[in-house]
């Protein structure tokens, strides 16, 4: 058992599949749902009162959807939002993942790839190893856009913090990047830590984006 309880959200119009994960959740040990919401509304509100450390968004609710009450949540609040929708490839991920999301999982995922993608995004990582969020990074970053890339100045990140933006668009894991640069994963580890501070990112999803954006990937 982890030493902190990790406090969950669950947002979705189904009540069905709201009872499911409530059930997941309570029958693990370290985790507690501190709240269920029908509408992106009501998700942002009981966030704001809650204060859970992930919300569990689906995206196509009524009212408020999950990409506006994601936007809102990752705009003036601490939890993190990991998005779990029945869609594959869906242009609602996009927006959500540019509304601040630190995940995405299917509906069919397991109730252990489940637990395991709230603790990553409870630990302040990005849920980027699926190969449905790799396809999704893939299709989002593949589109053409009429904005110029924003580059990134030389005194704003080292030439090694460099490489190593440049690996986190490509997918790859602390220990892929570490394995790839000859360095140990704790360097790679302040190496990300020290990304997200001077871009001023959220998470490494964040990270993805303002690459794709300088054109470095």
């Amino acid at each position: 058992m982890r030493s902190r309880t990790i406090r969950v959200l669950v947002a979705d119009d189904q009540m069905l599949v709201r009872s499911g994960v409530r059930g997941i959740l309570e029958a693990a040990d370290g985790f507690a749902v501190v709240g269920e919401a029908s509408d992106g509304r009501d998700a942002v509100a009981i966030t704001r009162a809650m204060d859970p450390d992930v919300v569990l968004m689906d995206i196509r609710m009524p009212g408020m959807d999950g990409i506006e009450a994601t936007r809102r949540i990752t705009a003036s609040m601490q939890a993190r939002v990991l998005i779990l929708t029945t869609f594959d490839i869906d242009d609602y991920v996009y927006g959500a993942l540019r509304a601040g999301a630190s995940g995405f999982l299917l509906k069919d995922t397991t109730p252990q790839q489940l637990l395991d993608a709230i603790e990553v995004v409870a630990a302040g990582e990005a849920l980027l190893a699926p190969s449905v969020t790799r396809r999704l990074i893939g299709e989002f970053t593949s589109r053409p856009t009429d904005a110029a890339p924003v580059p990134i100045g030389p005194l704003a990140i080292t030439a090694r913090e460099r490489e190593v933006l440049t690996l986190i668009a490509e997918g790859l894991t602390n220990k892929q990047i570490a394995d790839q640069l000859y360095i140990t994963e704790g360097t790679t580890k302040t190496h990300v830590g020290h990304l997200l501070t001077k871009l001023d990112a959220r998470d490494r999803v964040h990270l993805v984006i303002i690459a794709f954006q300088a054109g470095l990937a």
